[in-house]
């Protein structure tokens, strides 16, 4: 069993938030042993050398050196993360469009049991260290999100896309079809809903069970039951009577009129 242990390190600067995780994964996640316990940037920095974890658990906020720090100090992370943040909208967004795992505080007990499972899967096949650079970059554009990269998972790996290069989506059974500025469309192994569930926050609205467009492509609004849109591309969609009230609230939102 030691063999298969997930080697893990908590990073945070408040003691008892590093008691209540250690006591929630030896609850929760038997496949991870914590290593050691650090309450700075340049404590962690030391354990990692010696303990050659594979997991940490890294604390944003913390007084001199913050989290973000302690990673543009390395020159290479051969190892999982998974953050611990508090609440910050435009923060979350970053992480999520970058696919990394984070865990709000206070820590949600079945969260964290999700996002083990996930490193857990990830140390199993190929780890992804491009995501760190990826949240890196979302990081420094969160105040602008059409800037951001949305790391979008297709049979062969993935592509990291500009939001603002996203026209729209449409839906194929259990995969997505992304239709770029670039011209060539991208087939995606997961679903619409997954996709309207990460982007929903953004400038991205689903006007059709098919259907989810980028409202910053949408030249025409064409009434009718339901009416269409004409996009950048020309491309023109239907837009279901079910969604018209929403998309039309959607879009009045989104460009102040």
């Amino acid at each position: 069993m030691e063999d298969h242990m997930i080697r893990a390190i908590i990073t945070d600067d408040e003691v008892r938030s590093v008691e209540t995780l250690r006591k929630l994964l030896e609850m929760h996640c038997p496949s991870v042993k914590v290593v050691a316990e650090c309450n700075s940037a340049a404590e962690t920095q030391k354990q990692i050398v010696l303990q050659q974890p594979d997991l940490l658990f890294l604390d944003i906020a913390m007084p001199g050196k913050s989290g973000f720090d302690l990673l543009n100090e390395m020159e290479q992370i051969p190892f999982e993360i998974i953050f611990i943040t508090a609440y910050n909208e435009f923060m979350l967004q970053a992480f999520r469009f970058s696919a990394i795992d984070y865990i709000l505080k206070p820590i949600d007990e079945e969260l964290l049991i999700k996002a083990v499972d996930r490193v857990e899967r990830r140390l199993h096949t190929a780890a992804n260290p491009v995501s760190i650079e990826v949240l890196k970059y979302n990081l420094k554009n969160m105040q602008h999100p059409q800037e951001m990269k949305v790391c979008i998972p297709h049979t062969k790996g993935f592509l990291l896309v500009h939001l603002a290069d996203i026209i729209y989506c449409q839906a194929d059974n259990t995969y997505t079809t992304f239709y770029l500025t670039t011209g060539k469309p991208l087939v995606s192994s997961r679903s619409i809903i997954d996709f309207e569930l990460l982007l929903q926050d953004s400038s991205f609205c689903r006007i059709h069970k098919s259907y989810l467009v980028n409202m910053l492509h949408i030249k025409e609004y064409i009434k009718g039951e339901g009416g269409s849109v004409v996009l950048s591309n020309d491309t023109e969609l239907e837009v279901s009577r079910r969604k018209k009230d929403h998309f039309l609230a959607r879009i009045k939102e989104y460009y102040k009129f």
